[in-house]
């Protein structure tokens, strides 16, 4: 499946975030979004789930405008990893995955074995089966992250949309979350994901998307935007960007 963004201008009423962002992403690519806070990069994923309306351009999903998808369509093709969330509920982690189904069900219709089963082998393949049992509101930051990242595979799309999904794990977990990023696009799902990392990009996205004072800055390799150059002007911090000895492997640190 195939999204394009076509010029397309975001915000909220009054107030313009970006604007004129055009971009393309194909079948199991993975996009890093970078850019300052404040650049527009959630404001942005709002706005390809259908959560906010372009203020102008155009959203398509192969080739089919958003507006003609319905919203249960929508949910069985685009997954949403949110940046927290936080639940009152004590549902166990199980049933937070299980929400994932919810596209396929009907208004009274509960999980059946099939929806059981792409739960449990979500839960499975992030390796946080061990938590199914426990209480959603009782695990840690980086666990309730890593199970709403099941809770997004449970659902099958085609196309993932994380908001700074690393931003609560410890650095094992870190690593093994990018790595699974990498894998899943490999298998064919299109993956967005925002950062504030640019070794991220560098570990694992084929593209980066650079936002900067409402524009779409700079599209490309990571090794081509994210440059000292980009760094300096964006960030207004001296980095040096490199690879270590013995590795093929870009890494960006900064200037002290």
């Amino acid at each position: 499946m195939r999204l394009a963004l076509e010029a397309l201008s975001l915000g909220y009423a009054g107030r313009m975030v970006a604007q004129d962002v055009t971009l393309e992403l194909g079948r199991g690519e993975v996009l890093a979004l970078l850019g300052p806070n404040g650049a527009g990069k959630t404001t942005l994923m709002k706005t390809i789930l259908g959560l906010l309306p372009p203020r102008s351009g155009n959203i398509r999903l192969d080739g089919r405008p958003l507006s003609e998808w319905s919203r249960r369509e929508r949910a069985r093709r685009i997954a949403y990893v949110p940046q927290a969330h936080a639940s009152v509920f004590p549902f166990s982690v199980r049933d937070v995955v299980l929400m994932g189904r919810a596209p396929y069900l009907g208004p009274f219709e509960t999980p059946g074995a099939v929806d059981v089963a792409a739960a449990e082998a979500a839960l499975d393949s992030l390796g946080i089966a061990a938590l199914a049992d426990r209480v959603y509101t009782m695990i840690s930051g980086g666990e309730r992250q890593l199970a709403l990242i099941a809770r997004a595979l449970a659902q099958a799309p085609s196309i993932m949309v994380m908001d700074e999904p690393a931003a609560n794990l410890d650095f094992g977990n870190h690593m093994r979350l990018l790595s699974r990023i990498r894998q899943l696009a490999d298998s064919g799902l299109s993956m967005i994901f925002s950062t504030h990392d640019p070794d991220h990009a560098f570990l694992v996205a084929d593209r980066v998307a650079l936002l900067h004072d409402g524009r779409l800055r700079a599209l490309g390799r990571p090794e081509a935007v994210l440059t000292p150059e980009t760094m300096k002007d964006i960030y207004d911090i001296d980095v040096v960007v490199g690879s270590l000895p013995g590795s093929s492997v870009r890494l960006c640190a900064p200037r002290l």
